[in-house]
């Protein structure tokens, strides 16, 4: 189960990334997963819960949205939605495809954190 290593390397990215002032913990983080990136979306968010223990991201929501697989005609310049199982030839001219526009994505897109609690004011001695 691949999975298991992308969650740990997005805990490992999100921990290493700079932390805004005050931050103490993460709230969520949002990835981008393409239709082709042969991710198992119920696998990924049990395997991600599991990597976050013990970290600042434990406890933290991961959004996934999912990017569709599209494709263009070389031919033709037809663009159109691959599907799964991924359909490579035009579906207007029976071109090859030039290439994917999308849907192999696999990238964390935004990182929420907590604010760290307000201290409370020190009553002054008189």
């Amino acid at each position: 189960m691949h999975e298991m290593s992308i969650a740990l390397a997005v805990v490992d990215q999100v921990e290493g990334a700079p932390r805004p002032a005050g931050a103490t913990a993460v709230r969520s983080v949002r990835l981008q997963v393409g239709e082709l990136a042969g991710v198992v979306p119920d696998a990924l968010a049990f395997s991600f819960e599991l990597a976050c223990a013990g970290t600042a991201l434990e406890g933290a929501e991961l959004v996934m949205e999912p990017v569709p697989a599209r494709a263009r005609c070389g031919p033709c310049a037809t663009t159109w939605q691959v599907g799964m199982p991924p359909r490579l030839s035009c579906p207007d001219c029976g071109g090859a495809t030039d290439g994917l526009l999308s849907g192999r994505e696999l990238q964390i897109v935004t990182v929420c954190w907590n604010d760290a609690p307000v201290p409370a004011p020190i009553p002054q001695e008189r």
